[in-house]
């Protein structure tokens, strides 16, 4: 779910910080409890809307992908891909989304991780705060994970710290 509250243009709002949800290569292997480490997502583009477009209404949603990478280098060692789908259940300023979405790692740690959040949104904010997403989930090297991860907006890209917990 990578700096993906930007694909707010594409339910015509302005440009908002979301779920990035990530990308691969462990800073630190796992000790036996879990994993740390940062990556960088890089939004694959979709369909673009006109920032004049109305408001998103309840019960809008939209999807998101990100290819991942261990370095702010898209022509670099791509680790994995996420995607995910962002539903607006509360409207107002701020506007609060339910997003859900998936991390699939290719290995040094691999596997999928489930990841969940519930964002406000200030649809007037052009540099979004950094977004914490719960880890609900894993399989391969993940199973029975549980933790967090940092979503920090990173220019074109998002910057992703991931805190998983596998005991």
């Amino acid at each position: 779910m990578t700096g993906s509250f930007r694909r707010m243009g594409a339910l015509g709002a302005c440009t908002a910080a979301v779920l990035a949800l990530g990308t691969a290569a462990p800073a630190s292997a796992d000790n036996g409890d879990g994993f740390e480490f940062t990556l960088y997502a890089k939004e694959v583009p979709g369909p673009t809307a006109s920032e004049s477009a109305p408001a998103p209404k309840l019960g809008e949603s939209f999807a998101f992908a990100d290819d991942l990478y261990k370095t702010k280098d898209a022509g670099g060692d791509k680790v994995g891909r996420d995607g995910g789908i962002c539903a607006v259940v509360r409207t107002g300023d701020p506007m609060d989304l339910q997003c859900v979405g998936t991390v699939v790692l290719n290995g040094g740690p691999g596997g999928q991780l489930a990841l969940q959040t519930l964002a406000a949104v200030d649809p007037d904010d052009e540099a979004p705060p950094a977004l914490d997403i719960a880890i609900t989930g894993g399989t391969g090297d993940f199973e029975n994970a549980r933790g967090w991860v940092r979503s920090t907006p990173d220019g074109d890209w998002s910057r992703m710290d991931f805190h998983i917990a596998t005991r």
